[in-house]
Protein backbone atom coordinates (compact mmCIF):
# COMPACT_ATOMS: atom_id res chain seq x y z
CA UNK A 1 0.00 0.00 0.00
CA UNK A 2 2.40 2.37 -1.17
CA UNK A 3 1.27 6.13 0.07
CA UNK A 4 0.82 8.81 -2.57
CA UNK A 5 0.35 12.18 -0.42
CA UNK A 6 -0.46 13.17 2.70
CA UNK A 7 -3.01 15.94 3.78
CA UNK A 8 -3.71 16.48 7.00
CA UNK A 9 -5.06 14.02 8.99
CA UNK A 10 -5.59 11.83 5.51
CA UNK A 11 -3.71 9.63 4.02
CA UNK A 12 -4.02 9.07 -0.34
CA UNK A 13 -3.07 5.06 -0.97
CA UNK A 14 -3.22 2.25 -3.76
CA UNK A 15 -2.76 -1.25 -3.33
CA UNK A 16 -0.07 -2.42 -6.20
CA UNK A 17 -2.12 -4.90 -7.33
CA UNK A 18 -6.15 -3.98 -8.36
CA UNK A 19 -6.08 -5.35 -11.73
CA UNK A 20 -9.74 -5.27 -12.69
CA UNK A 21 -10.91 -1.61 -11.67
CA UNK A 22 -10.61 1.72 -12.82
CA UNK A 23 -8.31 3.99 -11.62
CA UNK A 24 -9.02 5.06 -8.17
CA UNK A 25 -7.29 6.06 -4.97
CA UNK A 26 -8.23 5.04 -1.34
CA UNK A 27 -8.20 7.49 1.55
CA UNK A 28 -7.96 6.81 5.25
CA UNK A 29 -8.84 9.52 7.88
CA UNK A 30 -8.35 8.90 11.50
CA UNK A 31 -11.32 5.83 12.15
CA UNK A 32 -12.82 6.06 8.32
CA UNK A 33 -12.18 5.12 5.09
CA UNK A 34 -13.19 6.27 1.36
CA UNK A 35 -12.25 5.28 -2.12
CA UNK A 36 -12.27 7.72 -5.04
CA UNK A 37 -12.51 6.99 -8.91
CA UNK A 38 -9.91 8.88 -10.59
CA UNK A 39 -11.23 8.92 -14.29
CA UNK A 40 -13.90 11.07 -13.53
CA UNK A 41 -13.22 12.17 -9.74
CA UNK A 42 -16.06 10.59 -8.00
CA UNK A 43 -17.11 8.81 -4.75
CA UNK A 44 -16.51 4.85 -4.89
CA UNK A 45 -16.86 3.53 -1.62
CA UNK A 46 -17.77 5.15 1.88
CA UNK A 47 -16.78 3.74 5.66
CA UNK A 48 -17.61 6.67 8.23
CA UNK A 49 -16.39 10.10 6.47
CA UNK A 50 -19.30 11.96 7.12
CA UNK A 51 -20.63 14.70 4.48
CA UNK A 52 -18.49 17.26 5.17
CA UNK A 53 -15.35 15.11 5.18
CA UNK A 54 -16.43 13.31 1.73
CA UNK A 55 -16.67 16.59 -0.08
CA UNK A 56 -13.07 17.75 1.30
CA UNK A 57 -11.51 14.80 0.78
CA UNK A 58 -13.18 15.06 -3.13
CA UNK A 59 -11.36 18.25 -3.22
CA UNK A 60 -8.12 17.32 -2.24
CA UNK A 61 -8.54 14.35 -4.82
CA UNK A 62 -9.57 16.68 -7.40
CA UNK A 63 -7.24 19.06 -6.39
CA UNK A 64 -4.42 16.26 -7.34
CA UNK A 65 -5.89 14.24 -9.86
CA UNK A 66 -3.13 14.06 -12.37
CA UNK A 67 -0.39 13.27 -9.58
CA UNK A 68 -2.38 10.68 -8.61
CA UNK A 69 -2.71 9.12 -12.03
CA UNK A 70 1.22 9.43 -12.83
CA UNK A 71 1.69 7.50 -9.29
CA UNK A 72 -1.00 4.37 -10.66
CA UNK A 73 1.44 3.70 -13.40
Amino acid sequence: MPTILRVGPYRLYFYSHEPNEPPHIHIDGDKSSAKFWLEPVSLGNNLGFSGKEVRKVESIVQKNQQTLLEARQ
